[in-house]
């Protein structure tokens, strides 16, 4: 079941050249970043896209590691980071895909001489036609 929120420890390696970010939980799940602030905000984004893509893959997400049982490395800080999921979901389907299309230059010459945004027009088409809002 897609949960609203989700909490996982990181841990926080600080480097000369950055900060490197993994989870225990979500193998494969990293990043780095110059600053605390920037790892905290990449780390987020990294968890969350790496968590909506288990989701869409069908895979168990597993249940967070206590914080107490986590032994980093040398220098490694564990910390709790969580994130907001809708946000993520929303994101990731609102990607947009480039299309080409071909229509008579005539309409082209038309639709440019009116301003008219071309996505927006085939959008609209596109969500009447579907009898979607």
């Amino acid at each position: 079941m897609k949960q609203d929120f989700y909490t996982y420890p990181a841990i926080f390696y600080y480097d000369p050249d950055g900060i490197s970010v993994e989870f225990p939980d979500l193998p494969g799940c990293l990043t780095c970043a110059d600053s605390t602030e920037e790892a905290f905000r990449r780390a987020r984004e990294a968890m969350g896209l790496h968590l909506c893509g288990m989701e869409e893959d069908g895979e168990a997400i597993p249940a967070p590691t206590p914080f107490q049982k986590l032994h980093p490395e040398a220098g490694g800080i564990v910390t709790m980071v969580d994130v907001y999921m809708p946000l993520i979901r929303s994101r990731v389907k609102n990607v947009s895909v480039k299309k080409t299309l071909t229509i008579p230059a005539w309409l082209n010459a038309a639709a440019e001489a009116a301003h008219v945004n071309f996505s927006q027009v085939l959008q609209e088409g596109l969500k009447a036609r579907l009898g979607l809002q």
